[in-house]
């Protein structure tokens, strides 16, 4: 026999030997940790639940497996509690198993959410897991003859209905403040000196791209790529989803420094061919750029550098900011934060996210003001280009990847949205058209911003009589000076189809846009939606630091 035969033999030998133990060690199967079954007493449910068990392994991926196996593996075992507390035959019996012993279940949580032992997340998540392990068992078939469950009435199953509401619970949010983020993009200087460069690229890129660390460390070496609009996209591995050559819009600087990335992984394997390389290749003594480094040298090297900083990180009010709760996740909430606060429709952001179900992006990022969530969705059907032209029906238009372009492409802007590039980068701050927005294509804008439009056309007029009825000026300052024609027709027939279109929306539709532009102007803020430029920072303090 082959040798690699006899390994792979040998392998599913030492498989199907640990599937017969009550507790199994994880990698063997290519996890972490371990999985214990030993807490459910009867043999059928136990053996039904290693069934699913080793089904589920073949779907799941990410780092997370056994941490989720736990869960249903222990709601389950309080089944297993309840029919051995409750029936004479201790559930071995389970023939004379029924509808009641189901509520008894569910009597027995309740009882104990009101005695305080568990809460009433747990008693929910509790329900919510041996459902669908029960259901999945059946579903698999192994309540046939035959089968460990054969024999099992059809009516010892929960219903939807015996699930409780999951309590609408507020937990602390794990995405960074943009000023903390601020600065930890200004430190990063620090972290290239201090790190071997493929771990700091590897941090700059979570940092970046909001992608999980595994994704990270897996991508391969012809990682960038481009879309139809020639714009730049990182294609990446959904590994905990199974959803391969996922691809997310990128800015030009993260672009570059995947390219930088490249170039040293070619040179450190000029004999292998790139396409076999991954982009960020363990360190092993023996390596051949084709084996990913380990999420533990990002987290240390991470640690240090937090450790490593010169002052602490300071919120907006002064006070410090507690390092230990940031890990290399953290980014990724922070990118779901970031772009929910700017007002990227939840439909988008969850095909950012890479997440099929809108509520698992919803756990990613909180609203302090529900309202004004809904009120910049309501606004997003009113954009406006500079000519005054209505754009919204050209974006519904996009597919999901060029929507998502459309949409990560744009920063805040005094009168609207720019998705000028160099703007963009450096968070709506360095125009390089001396932000001449009625003038530029780049630029867009929506109800919102009508007051200052307005006072925008206001300034203009002033300047310009302003000037013209100065005697001081030579006629070269003066022309300078003088605010162009062209510019003031622009911002009045602008204002004008903004205002004309508002005025053809019927009652309800006007106060229904009224709101949400009162919600949404309480809490604007300028925002970037591309790594938060070093240079920028360093340069809006040493501005505050001039006398």
């Amino acid at each position: 026999m082959p040798a690699h035969a006899m390994v792979t033999s040998t392998r599913e030998a030492q498989l199907e030997a640990e599937q017969t133990k009550d507790t199994w060690a994880m990698n063997r199967f290519g996890h972490s940790g371990r999985l214990d079954f030993t807490a459910i007493s009867q043999p059928w449910l136990r053996e039904g639940m290693k069934r699913w068990a080793l089904h589920d392994l073949i779907r799941r991926r990410g780092e997370e497996v056994t941490t989720a196996l736990r869960a249903h593996v222990a709601a389950i075992a309080g089944l297993s509690e309840s029919l051995r507390i409750h029936r004479t035959d201790r559930g071995l019996v389970i023939r004379e198993l029924g509808r009641h012993d189901i509520e008894m279940f569910l009597q027995r949580l309740a009882y104990l959410e009101h005695c305080d032992r568990i809460s009433e997340l747990s008693r929910a998540l509790s329900c919510r897991k041996a459902h669908h392990a029960l259901r999945q068992m059946r579903l698999l078939g192994l309540t046939r003859s035959g089968g460990p469950l054969s024999g099992l009435p059809d009516d010892f199953a929960l219903r939807r209905e015996d699930i409780p509401r999951r309590p609408d619970l507020q937990p602390p949010s794990r995405a960074l403040p943009p000023e903390i983020l601020a600065q930890l993009c200004d430190a990063l200087p620090l972290l290239r000196t201090r790190a071997p460069k493929v771990l700091a690229t590897a941090i700059e890129l979570l940092i970046d791209t909001g992608r999980r660390p595994n994704e990270i460390l897996n991508l391969s070496w012809d990682c960038l790529g481009r879309d139809h609009d020639d714009k730049y996209v990182l294609v990446y591995d959904d590994l905990k989803n199974n959803r391969p050559g996922r691809r997310l819009p990128i800015t030009k600087a993260t672009a570059e420094l995947i390219s930088a990335q490249q170039r040293d992984t070619q040179n450190r394997f000029p004999d292998i061919k790139p396409s076999a390389l991954l982009l960020l290749p363990s360190d092993d003594p023996e390596p051949n750029g084709k084996h990913p480094m380990g999420r533990h040298k990002i987290g240390r090297t991470h640690r240090r550098w937090l450790t490593a900083l010169p002052s602490p990180l300071l919120r907006s009010d002064g006070s410090i900011f507690d390092l230990t709760t940031i890990t290399p996740y953290s980014y990724r909430h922070t990118y779901a934060q970031r772009h929910a606060d700017a007002g990227v429709p939840l439909d988008v952001l969850a095909e950012l996210m890479g997440h099929e179900l809108l509520s698992s992006t919803q756990a990613y990022y909180q609203i302090g003001e529900k309202r004004r969530r809904a009120a910049v969705d309501r606004l997003a059907n009113h954009q406006f280009d500079r000519h005054g032209n209505h754009l919204w029906r050209d974006t519904q238009a996009l597919l999901d990847d060029e929507h998502a372009r459309h949409i990560l492409g744009h920063v805040s802007v005094p009168y609207g949205t720019c998705q000028e590039p160099t703007n963009v980068q450096a968070g709506g701050g360095a125009c390089p058209f001396r932000f001449r927005c009625v003038g530029c294509d780049h630029f867009h804008t929506d109800p919102s911003h009508l007051p200052e439009l307005k006072a925008y056309l206001h300034d203009l007029l002033r300047d310009r009589e302003r000037v013209l009825a100065t005697t001081n000026l030579e006629d070269w300052a003066r022309t300078e000076a003088l605010p162009s024609e062209e510019e003031i027709r622009r911002m009045k027939e602008l204002v004008h189809k903004v205002e004309e279109h508002l005025d053809q929306l019927n009652p309800a539709e006007q106060a229904d846009i009224a709101a949400a532009v009162s919600a949404v102007r309480r809490t604007r803020q300028i925002t970037n939606l591309g790594m938060p430029s070093i240079k920028r920072q360093a340069d809006l303090r040493a501005g505050l630091e001039k006398p």
